[in-house]
Parts: structure tokens; sequence; C-alpha cells
């Protein structure tokens, strides 16, 4: 079971001595407007054996035979239960009336000229009605502690696997980004010795990032930025003339907390899907804030052959990160895709409510 907080404990032990501080005022001390008629002093000890038999029915409505009996859909033996109770609390009283003799000592203090007859005036139904309330009370305490108890627990079993689930999918996109910039070196190595130590340099510093970097789950927008910025001067180191590719950022820059590696799926998606070696192509990278949102803009050339899906599974990229963005970023954040747009590409539009 999930421990009760500190502050939350204080208040419920507060509100406890509280509840029995007031029904000790109407016990005792609203009794005071009765002074001139000098009640008996058995009286307030009834008074106090009352007040001591609501206590124990209190705890043990809210700590047995709530949870043993009314939560495991026991209902009847709950009824039954509280049915003795209050049999039981009313003869202890009606034992004590007689024994201390309270209604002719009462019926004195009323009625100092002997007159009339000594009755019980009247406790039952007062009595009737405070226990029923303390029974009510305390029924509806437990199970509000039951249910806050059981969402407490349900918040931390979500948040546990939305975390394991943020690390499966963060998991997947590391890979995958890896093993398609190795397959860009590997080309390299074949053509530019040089260029590849360059592009091993930029993907050693990338790596430290993913490594280091990315593991508190959030990171700076200046770092991710300068990621994607090294990302594709990685990429481009392969590309022929025939691609142009532009990348802007805000200027100045205004730092905030962003996940990480949530913008390298849809930059990597461009690379992917927007480069011929053959046809002329053009790749827009755009990075801009307006106050505490960040919007991505990316727009590419399409070509039908290698055209991209973000539902249907050309690359596990983008799908994973949708999902992060729902998890991460809930009711936060827009994400409009348009697929083939009137000039032939393929457009990206990404706002972040980093606030």
């Amino acid at each position: 079971m999930a421990a009760i907080p500190f502050s939350r404990r204080y208040v419920s032990l507060l509100s406890h001595v509280l509840g029995w501080g007031l029904l000790s005022y109407l016990l005792f001390f609203s009794q005071s407007f009765r002074s001139e008629l000098r009640l008996p002093d058995l009286f307030w000890v009834r008074q106090g054996i009352f007040l001591c038999l609501m206590v124990g029915t209190f705890y043990l409505n809210s700590q047995v035979l709530v949870p043993h009996l009314l939560l495991k859909n026991q209902t009847g033996r709950y009824a039954a239960a509280l049915l003795g109770v209050v049999v039981f609390i009313v003869l202890v009283l009606f034992a004590v009336e007689t024994w201390f003799n309270l209604p002719i000592l009462m019926h004195r203090a009323f009625h100092p000229d002997g007159k009339g007859q000594p009755k019980l005036y009247g406790w039952i139904q007062p009595a009737l009605f405070t226990i029923l309330l303390v029974l009510g009370i305390s029924t509806s305490l437990a199970m509000l502690q039951k249910w806050q108890t059981e969402t407490t627990l349900r918040l931390a079993l979500e948040q546990a696997k939305t975390a394991s689930e943020l690390s499966f999918l963060k998991a997947q996109i590391n890979p995958h980004f890896f093993f398609n910039t190795l397959n860009n070196i590997y080309a390299l190595t074949l053509i530019d010795t040089e260029t590849a130590r360059e592009a091993i340099h930029r993907l050693s510093r990338m790596m430290r990032y993913i490594l280091y970097d990315t593991q508190t789950g959030t990171t700076m927008l200046s770092k991710e930025l300068a990621f994607v910025g090294d990302y594709i001067q990685l990429m481009q180191l392969r590309l022929t003339d025939k691609v142009a590719v532009t990348f802007s950022t805000p200027s100045p820059l205004h730092d905030q907390p962003v996940a990480p590696m949530i913008l390298l799926p849809f930059v990597e998606n461009a690379f992917k899907h927007g480069v011929s070696a053959t046809q002329p192509s053009r790749i827009h990278i755009g990075v801009q804030q307006q106050q505490n949102n960040l919007i991505l803009a990316v727009e590419n050339t399409v070509f039908i052959e290698k055209a991209p899906s973000l539902e249907v599974g050309n690359g596990i990229g983008l799908t994973n990160t949708r999902r992060r963005l729902d998890l991460l970023y809930p009711e936060r954040y827009t994400l409009q895709i348009n697929e083939y747009t009137s000039s032939g590409e393929y457009h990206v539009h990404l706002a972040l409510d980093l606030s």
C-alpha cells in the first residue's frame, strides 16, 4: 500500500482532533445554559461514557467493519454488525441510567418542587441520532481514504508505466538513428577517408549527447538544436550538389528545457525520403520560438518511390515520436503533416508548448 504523505497524515490527525473536540463541546459545554439547574455529577459521568462509546464506535467501524466487511462486499454482515453496535450502545446507556439512578436525579434537577414522575427525559432519540451520525461519518471517511489510496497507487503505476514506455520508445529511436548514420559513414570510407574521419568525430560528439545529456528526461533547447545541426552537417557530407539544404534557428535563442531527441525523427525523415542522387531536391529545416512555443517546420522534396508515411511503417522513428509527443506533451502540441503539397513537397509543422 502506498505510504500516506506527511502533510495528509497531519491534516487527517487535525480533522480527528477537531471532530472529537466539537462532539465534546456538544456533550459537555453546550449544557452550560443549564448550569442554574445544578445537574448531578453522575450526568457528566454518563456523558463521558457516551463520548468514549462514540470514539470506540467510530474507529471500530472505520478500521475493522468497513475494511473487512463492507469493502469485501459482505453488505449483509456489515449491516448486522452495525445493528449489533447500536443495540449494544443503547443497552450500555440504559444500564448506566439505571445504575446511576439518573431518571430520579434529573427529575429533581428539573423539578425541585417534586411534582411529576421521573422518566428517561428523551435521551434515546438524540443518542440514536448521534450514533448514526458517527457511523455515517466514519464510513464516509473510510471509503474516502480507500479511494485516495487507490488513486495514489494507480497514479504511481501509470507514471511508472509511462516512464517505462518512454524509455522503450527512446531506446528504439536511438539505435534507429545510430545504424542509419553508421551506414552513411561506411559509404564515406570508400570515397574520402578524411571526410569519413570528420564524420566519425561528429558522430562521437552526437553519441556523447545521447549517452550523457539525454538521461534526465529533458535537455536544453540549445543542446538539442546543436545535436540536430551536427546531424544535418553529417548528412550533408554524403549529398551531391543537386540537394539544397537550409537550416535556420532562432536568434537570439531563448533556452528552455525540451524532450531530447524529439526533433530528430522529422529531420531524419526528410533526409531519408527527400534526397535523390539524380534529380534536384530541397530540404528546409526551420526552428522558431514564439514566447513558450517551439515551432519546427520541415519541408522536403517528395519522390514517389520512397514517399514517407507516418502511420504505415517506413521507419519506426516518426511513429514513436508521435507516441512520445502524446506522453510528454499531452494536449500541448500540434503536429500537421502534408504528404503531397501543390509544390510536390512533404511538409511537417510541429508546435510544442514548452511552458
